[in-house]
């Protein structure tokens, strides 16, 4: 085992662990539960891992690998993840409902901008839209997440779209999911960039520095927010523009793809360099 990787995996595991632990005990998670969690995650991991390496994958195999034993690798294999896939769903539909408002003609105004919409109608309307871009929730249902999270108002009966990202502030369900999905991208992308060759490792950048006076703060987060929230639009439109039914053409069906932007800041660095 080459224990200077190890070391440094121990390292980056405990900075992964130590924001996460602290949002679980936020909210009442106890370490128990963490730990059987930590579990079940090394026995699905192994279990994919043997399969992506065509072998095979047993109980006997996995617990070889994990080190856990046979029988504590049979339980955790039959336990059936706990998932809340109606506010996965509100969640991502949520967000195909503004991607479309924002980049689609049939709701944008003469300037280009997302359109104040008629509640009715069959095309340019809110119910359009929502028929459009959220498949099964209904108009009302759609528009009660979006006023709730902020996104909506309503001016003269028509809803106006009043910010364009989508960040779900009354449903701690959602907020939740959101730890879920992001993180686990983000940990995805830079697990297959430590194994990848260089021209196939994926993107992964970011800019800091330890020398900014507090002072300034607002004002680059407000110029990062805008920044960002410009890049992503434009990614999204070009995502609009390609995207294709999973019923076209079977034999190939259609990729998931994401680009995650995040803003932190932590006065507990004060004077690194």
């Amino acid at each position: 085992m080459d224990m200077p990787i190890q070391k440094a995996l121990a390292e980056g595991v405990l900075k992964i662990l130590r924001p996460l632990a602290r949002v679980l005990l936020s909210h009442g998670m106890a370490c128990g539960t963490f730990t059987e969690l930590a579990r079940r995650a090394f026995v699905d991991a192994a279990f994919e891992q043997l399969r992506r390496e065509g072998h095979r994958p047993t109980v006997s195999s996995v617990s070889a690998l994990t080190g856990l034993s046979r029988k504590e690798t049979a339980r955790l294999r039959d336990a059936a993840p706990e998932e809340d896939a109606s506010s996965q769903q509100r969640y991502s539909r949520a967000i195909r409902v503004i991607s479309g408002w924002v980049s689609d003609p049939a709701y944008l105004d003469h300037d280009g901008q997302p359109a104040a919409l008629p509640m009715e109608g069959e095309f340019g309307s809110f119910h359009a839209l929502v028929r459009d871009y959220s498949g099964d929730i209904t108009p009302g249902a759609m528009l009660q997440i979006l006023q709730a999270s902020g996104n909506v108002e309503l001016v003269d009966g028509r809803p106006n779209l009043k910010t364009r990202a989508y960040i779900p502030t009354a449903t701690p369900l959602e907020r939740i999911g959101i730890l879920g999905t992001d993180v686990a991208e983000l940990v995805e992308t830079i697990g297959h960039n430590l194994e990848a060759a260089p021209v196939d490792r994926f993107f992964q950048r970011k800019v800091s520095n330890y020398s900014i006076p507090p002072d300034a703060l607002p004002a680059f987060r407000e110029h990062s927010n805008q920044q960002s929230q410009a890049l992503l639009e434009s990614y999204n439109a070009w995502l609009m523009r390609h995207q294709v039914d999973a019923s076209e053409d079977p034999d190939q069906p259609p990729c998931y793809v994401a680009v995650g932007i995040y803003y932190h800041e932590d006065f507990s660095r004060e004077g690194q360099s």
